[in-house]
């Protein structure tokens, strides 16, 4: 997403879930692809990065709203709560946190992927 003068939207708040690795079967890989996919169609998602931390086993994926009314929508989607509630299975302890994002130096795109603006090309 882009503003009139081709610049990228900057993201008003920021989602981040933080979790241990742990046995991560199909039924888990295809409800993360779907979360994933539906989460990119909800107009206000901008982009998302990914980092795992092989040391600590530690895994984040942060996605990037334009507000948190499309934020509301991600968490109320049936495939998320399925997910929340089978978390358990496949995670050990986790953490969410929700950001509203102030500013941001630097190229403001870097790392984020799926990105509206990309997939429209």
């Amino acid at each position: 997403m882009t503003t009139a003068t081709n610049r990228p939207v900057e993201p008003k708040f920021s989602s981040t879930f933080i979790f241990e690795v742990g046995e991560l079967d199909d039924d888990f890989h295809r409800l993360n692809d779907e979360i994933a996919q539906r989460a990119r169609e909800i107009p206000g998602f901008l982009g998302e990065e990914a980092w795992h931390n092989e040391e600590t086993g530690l895994h984040a994926e942060v996605y990037y709203w334009t507000d948190m009314d499309a934020l509301r929508r991600l968490v109320g989607m049936d495939t998320h709560r399925t997910a929340k509630g089978r978390h358990g299975e496949w995670l050990g302890e986790y953490r969410v946190v929700i950001s509203e994002v102030r500013s941001i130096y630097g190229n403001p795109t870097l790392g984020l992927e799926h990105r509206p603006d990309q997939e429209q090309r």
